[in-house]
C-alpha cells in the first residue's frame, strides 16, 4: 500500500517534490484547501519564497487546518522555506505563519542567489553515502529547543536539518 502525501501546492518547488515521490511510487495531493488534507499519510512544505506562501496561507485560510494536522500527529517536511514556514521564531518575516517547531530561523542566511551552492551531508539516521545538498538563498536553524534534534550541520556548525518529533525541516532542497 501506497502512502497518500500532501504537497502543499501554493508556490514553489511542487513539481520537483511530486516528481521525487512519484518515484518512490507514493500517491500524491496537491494541497490547496483544507479538503485537500482530509486523507493524506505526511506533508511537504516546499521550498520557494516563503513571504509568498505565508501570504498563501492567510489567504486560503489554511494555517489554522495544518496547525491542527500537525498538532494532531501528521507528519510534515518542511525544505527550505517549508522550514521557515514551521519555525516558531524566524527573523525577517513580515506575516505569520505555522509557528510550531521549536527552532529559530534566519532567512536567506547565506546571502542572496549568486551564493546558492551544493554541499555533502551526512545526515543522522541515514545510512549510507552523504546527500548531495543544494542550497539556494538558504535559510540556518540558529537554535533549537528543548526535544528538538539536531540532524546536520555544516562545517562551522551552522544547523541545516532539525528535527522535532513528527516535523522535519532542512535548509536545503532535497527534491532538486
Amino acid at each position: 500500500m501506497s502512502l497518500q502525501i500532501g504537497i502543499l501546492a501554493l508556490q514553489g518547488d511542487v513539481a520537483e517534490h511530486a516528481g521525487i515521490l512519484a518515484t518512490l511510487d507514493a500517491q500524491i495531493t496537491n494541497v490547496r484547501r483544507e479538503a485537500d488534507l482530509a486523507d493524506i499519510d505526511g506533508l511537504i512544505i516546499p521550498g520557494g519564497e516563503s513571504t509568498a506562501i505565508a501570504r498563501l496561507l492567510i489567504a486560503y485560510e489554511l494555517i489554522s487546518p495544518i496547525k491542527e494536522k500537525i498538532l494532531a500527529g501528521l507528519p510534515v517536511w518542511g525544505t527550505c522555506a517549508g522550514a521557515i514556514l514551521l519555525a516558531k521564531e524566524v527573523t525577517n518575516l513580515d506575516r505569520p505563519s505555522l509557528q510550531l517547531m521549536d527552532i529559530r530561523v534566519t532567512r536567506n542566511a547565506f546571502g542572496s542567489q549568486i551564493y546558492s551552492f551544493e554541499k555533502q551531508l551526512q545526515i543522522e539516521g541515514i545510512d549510507g553515502d552523504p546527500l548531495n545538498a543544494i542550497f539556494i538563498r538558504a535559510p540556518i536553524i540558529e537554535n533549537v529547543g528543548i526535544g528538538t534534534q539536531v540532524l546536520a550541520t555544516l562545517e562551522r556548525g551552522a544547523i541545516v536539518a532539525a528535527k522535532q518529533g513528527n516535523m522535519l525541516a532542512t535548509s536545503f532542497h532535497p527534491e532538486l
